[in-house]
């Protein structure tokens, strides 16, 4: 089964990567989607669009960001704020930016000596690559796990706690090494279920593993699960449609030429097999992200951004178009 994007973003000037959705706090139609132009600076970039996809912020500089995610409700000497954190592969670090709100405009807020990840790492074993940002329901710490381009078999992730160094800047503690690895590409994909206390990622050319995102967990080193290993195509982006009501869906991206597809599975209980395959008609897409949040028409039930290569750019389609697919396959 095939669906159709409702909108596509302006395209970014080099190789659109993976994307990000900020859920605006009072008025979701000015909800933001953010996402990566992989390049190498000044060109490495962050574009920031509407829900029509019109481009209405641009932070150039970075040096080659590959993926990004948001939290929401940090906790700083001022208050709260929600954030959007990107990798920056050659600087081997992690670039931390404040969402405003109002004027909906991200603030870069990075402590650059504290930011950095994998200490002690030299090559590819020392850039960052994938991230996501876990908020322990049990410590109200915001998290990042981060996946870099090469690694051990075993902890080839790291986890970070975001914390505020000094008044106004963003770095990171070192919490914890984990995951295995396949050996055969990388890793790159990552999301977490923050509800149900689970992170799964992409190891490429392999399958999908599970494991605990809080590292306290008595079994946080145990893989729970491996599966999707079945794909013709690279694993690569990750997302949870996570409703209030109801169970939700893992969604899992199969990189293809000209048209990559969304495998779909239960987010609870085994996830054996997926209960669909959607064809997203992308090209080799990388990043995905999802929103179970009502953002307007034609968004009512959610919205799936997706990475489209060719375009240098994202596509946007409403949940309902996925929903229509899941009732077919039911």
């Amino acid at each position: 089964m095939n669906i159709q994007p409702v909108r596509q973003t302006m395209p970014l000037s080099d190789d659109a990567d993976d994307p990000a959705i900020w859920v605006h706090p009072t008025k979701p139609t000015l909800s933001l989607i953010i996402g990566t132009n992989k390049a190498r600076t000044p060109r490495g970039a962050l574009g920031v669009f509407d829900l029509n996809g019109r481009l209405i912020q641009l932070i150039t500089g970075l040096d080659q960001p590959n993926n990004v995610d948001v939290a929401y409700g940090f906790r700083t000497r001022r208050g709260r704020v929600d954030l959007a954190v990107a990798t920056e592969r050659y600087a081997e670090r992690l670039r931390i930016f404040q969402i405003d709100p109002q004027r909906r405009r991200l603030i870069d807020i990075t402590d650059l000596e504290r930011a950095r990840v994998f200490a002690g790492e030299r090559g590819e074993r020392a850039m960052p690559m994938g991230i996501a940002l876990y908020q322990n329901p049990r410590t109200g710490a915001i998290e990042a796990i981060v996946s870099r381009k090469a690694g051990p078999q075993n902890g080839y992730l790291h986890q970070y706690r975001l914390v505020e160094t000094r008044p106004g800047k963003v770095g990171v503690r070192f919490v914890r090494a984990f995951g295995r690895f396949s050996g055969k590409n990388e890793i790159e994909a990552i999301a977490v279920d923050h509800a149900l206390g689970y992170v799964y990622y992409a190891d490429e050319g392999f399958g999908v593993r599970k494991y605990h995102a809080d590292a306290a967990h008595p079994h946080a080193e145990r893989e729970l699960a491996l599966f999707a290993t079945h794909f013709r195509g690279e694993h690569e982006g990750i997302a949870l449609y996570m409703p209030r009501r109801g169970d939700g869906y893992l969604l899992c991206v199969e990189q293809l030429p000209n048209n990559s597809r969304l495998h779909i599975y239960p987010r609870t209980g085994m996830q054996r097999e997926p209960i669909a395959v959607v064809d997203l008609g992308t090209d080799e897409t990388d990043g995905i992200e999802v929103t179970a949040r009502s953002l307007g028409a034609p968004f009512e039930s959610g919205m799936l951004v997706a990475m489209h290569s060719k375009g240098r750019n994202f596509w946007l389609f409403s949940w309902e178009s996925i929903a229509r697919s899941l009732q077919r396959t039911g």
